[in-house]
């Protein structure tokens, strides 16, 4: 028996920009490069890295809302891309997603009630007699109060959005949820609520998490592993202490550098990254972040560099 619960292998997704005169794509966008992750039981994975650099498509791509070219993603032990649409509808109460814009992810015409309620009456989740009961306990434990559920989106803040959207992931039960940058959009007083609440939730219903973010306090706060993404790569993983305080990859290192601290003993040398990020549809040869690295090496223009193991993290690079 494994001690994950999903496992992604050698993920690829990739988008048709350009095609010539008969169809048939030209160039592609590689925003998934061959991803490799594991989550374990119970645990809290971060994924982090610039905006564009395809966290998004792989928290998507691995509960198979977007299909993908090459890879495969078990989850607890079951290929989910060689699941049939009916074998996979039974499992899919057991996966699910918190979006990242608490406005635009919810019907404006259904109440509160109907927007938890929907999803659970469909999979018969509970029986339809104790359907109301259900999703007044699932709302109040999200911090949503009775006399609020005949409400629709347009009367509530942002905060209030973002907690509507997370009794409708958890109203089925779920095992494994991904949630893409869930604070994003929240002011910073509203944003520690939300991440107190996912982790109080996680210890009460033995969740797993894959929190997608650009925010490394955040992480810091509520992750039990962190993974660093680049241009649709993985360059770095490791135990959350461990990245935190000994971060091995240049990427790594300018991103953690940048993290805000009171403590002027703890405080890093900032690295400014210099270069734009490159192109996607035609990345760098070699390292693709060697166009931006302060320790860059000949042989870092040549040669993608191999994943190897350092102590407890993986990392992708030729200085190692």
């Amino acid at each position: 028996m494994t001690d994950f619960i999903l496992e992604a292998t050698g993920l690829k997704k990739y988008f048709t920009v350009k095609k010539d005169f008969f169809g048939r794509p030209r160039s592609f966008l590689r925003a998934v490069d061959g991803v490799d992750l594991k989550i374990k039981k119970g645990s809290t994975l971060g994924l982090v890295g610039e905006s564009g650099c395809g966290k998004s498509t792989t928290g998507r791509t691995i509960l198979r809302l977007t299909k993908p070219d090459y890879g495969k993603v078990s989850f607890q032990g079951k290929d989910i891309f060689a699941l049939s649409k009916s074998e996979l509808r039974k499992i899919r109460p057991k996966m699910q997603l918190i979006f990242q814009d608490p406005y635009s992810s919810l019907n404006g015409r259904m109440t509160v009630f109907e927007l938890v309620s929907e999803a659970v009456a469909v999979h018969k989740i509970v029986p339809k007699s104790e359907l109301r009961d259900y999703t007044e306990e699932i709302c109040q434990k999200c911090g949503i109060a009775k006399s609020q559920l005949l409400r629709y989106p347009h009367e509530f803040s942002g905060g209030q959005r973002q907690r509507i959207c997370i009794a409708r992931a958890l109203a089925l039960k779920p095992e494994f949820v991904v949630a893409d940058e869930p604070v994003s959009a929240l002011d910073v007083s509203i944003q520690s609520q939300i991440i107190n609440l996912l982790q109080d939730l996680k210890e009460e219903q033995k969740l797993s998490y894959l929190f997608i973010s650009h925010d490394l306090s955040v992480v810091r706060h509520l992750c039990d592993d962190v993974a660093v993404m680049y241009m649709g790569k993985i360059v770095e993983k490791a135990p959350k202490s461990e990245i935190f305080a000994n971060p091995l990859h240049p990427y790594t290192e300018a991103l953690f550098s940048a993290i805000p601290t009171i403590d002027l003993s703890k405080k890093r040398k900032r690295i400014v990254l210099s270069g734009e990020l490159p192109s996607a549809v035609n990345p760098p040869s070699g390292c693709p972040f060697h166009t931006r690295c302060h320790r860059c090496m000949d042989i870092c223009k040549k040669v993608i560099p191999e994943e190897k193991q350092i102590g407890l993290s993986t990392v992708r690079c030729h200085i190692y």
